[in-house]
């Protein structure tokens, strides 16, 4: 199986005051925090090695998630003294995920996209060095985003000619993309999103089940509401 990341190193400005004294990361959701249903997520679809970057507050991070060995999973951190931005924080990341394709998503996003669905995919990309290179999953727009992110066309994902929809926060990469950025530096994946669009290296799918970014401290007591009424 191939290597996975979750990225839960920002500050959640939108999320204080409750992430002033807890990683927005820890934050609890439907009896458990935000980032173990990634992590069991993950572990589901057999992604058991798995990459976490941290900053803000990251010792608690570290302490409450440890090495993964409650979750089934082995954990490797990559610790950043301030928040190096997706792209950033993904290079810096780098040396701690195998080579090849690599499925990499965002620790403050609750999904039942089914992440087994991607296995195929990376054994394609493993195998064929061509396009397309990152593979990525688009909901339809939320409330907060309404104008969306990318065009989906076909299975291919454009800048324009279309209906938006919006970046599930959920890819599928080829680590190798980011083998010459700089490590420790600030860096933001929407210029590089841009360029591998306009190559023609971005493929992307649909994905219409439950999906919820969680940015505010109103987007996590829905979810909890949410997950409180799937239990029922």
């Amino acid at each position: 199986m191939y290597g996975a990341m979750i990225l839960a190193a920002g500050r959640g400005d939108r999320m204080r005051p409750l992430s002033d004294a807890m990683p927005k990361a820890l934050l609890p959701a439907g009896g458990r925090p935000l980032i173990a249903w990634q992590i069991e997520a993950l572990a589901r679809a057999g992604f058991r090695d798995i990459v976490i970057n941290a900053a803000w507050l990251a010792p608690q991070l570290v302490a409450a998630l440890g090495d993964g060995e409650a979750f089934g999973v082995r954990i490797r951190w990559s610790l950043e003294p301030d928040p190096l931005e997706s792209a950033g924080g993904i290079a810096t990341a780098l040396p701690l995920l195998p080579r090849g394709p690599a499925l990499i998503v965002s620790g403050d996003v609750w999904t039942q996209f089914d992440y087994a669905a991607l296995a195929a995919r990376a054994e394609a990309m493993a195998a064929e060095p061509q396009p397309p290179r990152v593979h990525l999953v688009m909901v339809p727009n939320p409330d907060f985003h309404p104008e969306g992110d990318f065009v989906l066309d076909g299975g291919r994902i454009g800048l324009d000619g279309g209906s938006k929809l919006t970046f599930g926060n959920i890819g599928l990469y080829d680590t190798a993309l980011f083998r010459e950025l700089p490590r420790g530096v600030k860096l933001k994946l929407l210029p590089l999103y841009r360029d591998w669009i306009a190559r023609g290296w971005v493929s992307g799918e649909r994905f219409d089940g439950p999906w919820a970014n969680v940015g505010t401290p109103s987007d996590l007591e829905a979810l909890d509401r949410r997950l409180a009424d799937l239990r029922l």
